[in-house]
């Protein structure tokens, strides 16, 4: 446990560093700061927060850089006692943005990591609800002419998917709105394998009459599932952490957008980490991926009706603005869940 003294210039460093980029010294900091004691006593205390293993010594330099260790003590200590009080104005304003074209989901979460990717200069990532559990609400067979038929089925999230199949001969809006009300009836509550296996078994009699119209159905409710297991991401501005001096070696530029780019690993590193915490952060060597191990992640979860369903959140250099990012995480967290709740309504 660190004393009062220590903390201080601990973080007075992590956040002279944040702002400079360059090792940080005990005068700076005497300069800077008043910490009420002399810039040796300062050198003190820097040396011993360096065999603690809070602070690195660039080998070129006579000053001190914050460890992964001290940037995670730094975080915890904001996480744990620091209160975010919202700008409000600053909400609607971002709130405002985010309408704008998001009529749909897909639109929203493609508009936040483009918003949240200028607003911080850093890459943006949004990741898409995971529906594998989810239930079946409403089933509704529209026809759009006499062998064309769109299918549209709700969750328990008030999501909405539609398809569109053909049959080989016509049928009538009277039979099909029959047809919508006994699946209705019959799989409203299931999750979408159990709807598929109770049609493809065929143990709902009064289905047996729509037989050849089920023989296409099936194909699209089975698509309709695999879609519900594919978690869509999305991301804005994956060279802008070529503006950090932390990638100004072309190798490590070059490594991180690349691990940037291939989706099942940046799925993997989001969906790996809980949806339990609304805010995530995970910190340099904290990362099981070595192209990550120089980059801090942090993400927030977004709500349907108090549940969590999705993620945004930014990747950059561990030397990172973390009050700030995360108060700016919370407004999107939030400006997404309610914009999510309005759609659902309309």
């Amino acid at each position: 446990m660190l004393d009062e003294r220590k903390l201080k210039v601990l973080y007075a460093i992590i956040n002279s560093y944040i702002l400079t980029a360059e090792p940080i010294g005990s005068r700076t900091i005497s300069k800077h700061y008043d910490l009420g004691v002399s810039s040796a006593t300062i050198r003190n205390e820097m040396s011993d927060l360096e065999e603690l293993g809070l602070l690195n010594k660039p080998h070129s330099s006579a000053g001190r850089v914050p460890s992964d260790k001290a940037y995670r003590l730094y975080v915890d200590s904001i996480l744990k006692f620091d209160q975010f009080i919202f700008d409000l104005q600053k909400k609607e304003k971002i709130k405002n943005i985010l309408i704008n074209e998001s009529d749909e989901l897909v639109h929203l979460l493609q508009n936040a990591a483009k918003v949240l990717s200028e607003i911080t200069n850093y890459t943006a990532l949004a990741i898409s609800p995971q529906l594998k559990s989810s239930k079946v609400k409403h089933i509704q067979l529209v026809p759009i002419d006499e062998k064309q038929i769109l299918l549209i089925i709700v969750n328990n999230s008030d999501i909405v998917k539609n398809s569109i199949f053909k049959l080989d001969k016509p049928i009538s809006a009277d039979l099909l709105n029959s047809l919508s009300n006994i699946l209705n009836n019959s799989l409203r509550g299931l999750t979408f394998e159990e709807m598929l296996q109770v049609l493809d078994t065929g143990i709902i009699k009064e289905l047996y009459d729509y037989r050849y119209i089920l023989q296409s159905l099936i194909p699209i409710l089975s698509k309709s599932i695999e879609d519900t297991d594919n978690i869509d991401l999305y991301y804005e501005g994956i060279t802008r952490i070529l503006n950090y001096p932390e990638y100004k070696d072309i190798d490590k530029a070059k490594s991180i957008i690349s691990f940037m780019e291939d989706k099942d690993m940046v799925l993997d590193m989001l969906l790996n980490n809980s949806l339990k915490h609304d805010i995530d952060i995970i910190i340099g060597n904290e990362n099981n991926y070595s192209q990550l191990q120089d980059s801090s992640i942090i993400t927030a979860t977004y709500k349907f009706r108090g549940k969590t369903i999705g993620k945004i959140g930014v990747i950059g250099p561990t030397r990172m603005d973390y009050y700030k990012l995360i108060n700016t995480l919370k407004l999107f967290s939030v400006n997404i869940s309610e914009i999510i709740e309005s759609l659902a309504k309309n």
